[in-house]
């Protein structure tokens, strides 16, 4: 041992040239000391290494050595192999380093300690216990109003939600990071690169979109390194490939492909740029099973966009099968209503057995009180009297709180029979569009020869129509999900009123009903370009024309816009000659699950979500109940100007 700490004190001795390059701002012998403890972690002589750079630091009065020093402590325990009986271990570790960090006063290393601390359950598996340590790191950067801890925390909580393809909850976390990096001025936020930021972001938006390119370029202009540089290629390649730009495809593909890191971006990528080239020479019919080797769901809709532009409508409805099995996974998951229940029960019966218990003491004394009434004196009956009477109070207190957990034991069962009600109307719902999914498909799978190419197209349509309807179901239930825990933003941007209406009635047009006409018939048909989510304002009016759509047999749906209707609004109104809504309904069609019509397709969350959507938009939604009819007029009012300063993208 003695040896090995003359090896060290020789090496601070004849470092000072390295020590130079210093990214620590600690004291230049301090920090070759460092380094040493650095290339011990998780060996024998980390202990002895450690000892000697504390030492040091002390010596000099260095305190961000001295915190470093606490710092190493976890590091080391994360570098051994990971155990349950190193938990104690690294939660004190981290103890240390808080209070060490708020003692010196270096605040970045106590948020530190939370970044290590959830890596380390992290690698154990315990993704939960590393997610409320984030939640418990960003409530105290919030807190204390730490840019440095809110920035990362959000991070880090961006990271967990896309490891489990949840997409919607890291997009706040995301926006948050990249709107705290664009605005300080902390070095050590602004020596990181956002690149990684804005690729995550694009992400989170639909495949191929405007704002996935304006990210995707925002993140090749604050690159900051190779790492950056290769992550930025390899999403540039897959919007080349979507768009069928093969020249620009291969190029991209050829410079990933030299990077020995690629498998950091993408561990799937030399498979995931087979699958692509597969779908344009017709391979991809013959590879079916490597599909679910495919690790992330967007490179999964990546090559469901392709199959589907390239007519393979068969494989993508695969694709689109095993994205829904994910997307039922991660819903399940979330079904905690149980565990309540079971609390419940449990805490009652434990005061059940606890008043038993009273009860049997209750009896007992009072049998000994009548026995000695007699020859007992008085002072020892009055005490006697005294402690029934407290055992009495305390009967009655645990009786009330027994009534209060059945009260709410009641509430967990009405939520369980609501809950089991909605699951037997979603079964419903997604039954019906599997059946024909189903039922297409197996008419497909007959004898060549069966069935005429004019055929197979018309089922193709029907089972990627069906495959449509089960997404859109699962979409209503995630956005309502998303508004329910608060993670639903909206995001503004210029938008012009004609094209947004134009590209509603596209992507609405293929549920009209035989012999429906739906079209687009504006007030005004100049451009009128102004500040809201073109996004959310498309999400709402295609609902409204699918709601048309499912109660319009016959006659035609009219889409309108108006700058003049409603002053300071931009109007727009969807009316059909369909079955019509009774003037009483008007509210209560938009209350979630409500359907006036059990036999139409449908959740009940469409309408609901429109005015949820509006509502934080500042606008409206409401029915027309002074249409004279037939059929209904829905109007969905926007503000010309947005109330609240438009969220950076």
């Amino acid at each position: 041992m003695k040896k090995f700490i003359l090896i060290v004190l020789a090496l601070a001795l004849v470092l000072p040239v390295a020590a130079q390059k210093n990214p620590l701002g600690i004291d230049n012998t301090c920090y070759a000391l460092y380094r040493e403890t650095e290339k011990q972690l998780g060996k024998p002589g980390f202990a002895p290494a450690n000892e000697l750079f504390l030492q040091a630091a002390t010596e000099r009065k260095d305190e961000r050595a001295q915190v470093l020093y606490y710092v190493q402590v976890l590091k080391d325990l994360m570098a051994r192999p990971v155990t349950q009986d190193n938990d104690v271990l690294v939660d004190a570790a981290r103890e240390s380093i808080k209070q060490a960090a708020l003692d010196k006063g270096f605040p970045e290393y106590f948020y530190q300690s939370y970044q290590l601390s959830q890596q380390y359950y992290g690698r154990r598996g315990e993704d939960y216990r590393a997610l409320l340590l984030l939640q418990e790191m960003q409530e105290h950067a919030i807190k204390d109003g730490d840019a440095y801890g809110i920035w990362t925390s959000s991070k880090f909580l961006a990271d967990m939600y896309i490891k489990h393809n949840d997409y919607v909850s890291a997009k706040p976390h995301l926006i948050q990071a990249i709107n705290i990096y664009n605005s300080t001025d902390n070095e050590a936020i602004r020596r990181e690169s956002p690149s990684r930021l804005y690729c995550d972001l694009a992400d989170t938006y639909p495949i191929a979109s405007d704002s996935v390119r304006i990210n995707v370029q925002k993140a090749m202009s604050g690159a900051k390194g190779r790492m950056d540089s290769l992550r930025c290629h390899y999403y540039l390649l897959r919007l080349a490939a979507l768009d069928n730009d093969r020249p620009n495809y291969e190029r991209l593909r050829d410079i990933c492909l030299d990077d020995p890191d690629l498998a950091n971006i993408s561990p799937d990528s030399k498979l995931f740029f087979s699958l692509i080239d597969a779908t344009r020479d017709g391979s991809i019919l013959d590879r079916e099973e490597e599909i679910y080797h495919l690790s992330t769901v967007r490179e999964m809709k990546v090559i469901a966009n392709l199959c589907e532009n390239a007519g393979y409508k068969d494989f993508a409805f695969i694709v689109e099968k095993k994205l829904l099995a994910i997307m039922e996974t991660e819903l399940s998951n979330t079904n905690h209503s149980r565990i309540s229940e079971l609390d419940v029960t449990m805490g009652k019966a434990a005061l059940n057995a606890e008043l038993v218990t009273k009860e049997h003491q209750i009896s007992r004394i009072s049998y000994v009180v009548a026995i000695l009434l007699g020859i007992l004196l008085i002072a020892i009956t009055t005490f006697a009297f005294i402690y029934i009477s407290a055992l009495n109070r305390a009967k009655r207190k645990d009786e009330q709180q027994i009534a209060s957990l059945k009260e709410a034991n009641e509430k967990v069962k009405m939520a369980d029979a609501a809950k089991t009600r909605f699951v037997q109307n979603m079964s419903h719902e997604v039954r019906t569009p599997l059946n024909a999914i189903v039922g297409f498909s197996q008419l497909l799978s007959l004898p060549d020869g069966t069935l005429s190419p004019e055929e197979k197209g018309e089922y193709a349509g029907h089972i990627i129509n069906n495959t449509k309807m089960l997404t859109m179901l699962l979409d209503d239930i995630l956005n309502a999900s998303a508004m329910d825990k608060g993670s639903y933003s909206i995001s503004y941007e210029e938008g012009e009123k004609n094209f947004m209406c134009e590209a509603a009635i596209s992507s609405a047009e293929h549920r009209l009903q035989p012999g429906v006409k739906m079209y687009y018939d504006p007030e005004d048909p100049a451009p009128y370009t102004f500040t809201t989510d073109p996004r959310r304002v498309q999400q709402i009016l295609i609902n409204l024309l699918t709601n048309a759509c499912k109660h319009t047999a016959q006659g035609e749906i009219r889409l309108s816009s108006s700058l003049t209707e409603h002053e300071g609004y931009v109007t727009f109104s969807v009316t059909d000659t369909g079955t019509g809504v009774p003037a009483d309904q008007a509210e209560k069609i938009f209350e979630r699950f409500t359907k006036l019509n059990e036999f139409v397709q449908g959740t009940g969350l469409g309408l609901s979500i429109c005015r949820d959507i509006a509502s934080r938009m500042g606008a409206k939604v409401f029915l027309d109940t002074t249409h004279p009819g037939p059929g209904a007029r829905f109007v969905f009012m926007v503000p010309a100007v947005p109330e609240t300063t438009p969220d950076a993208a």
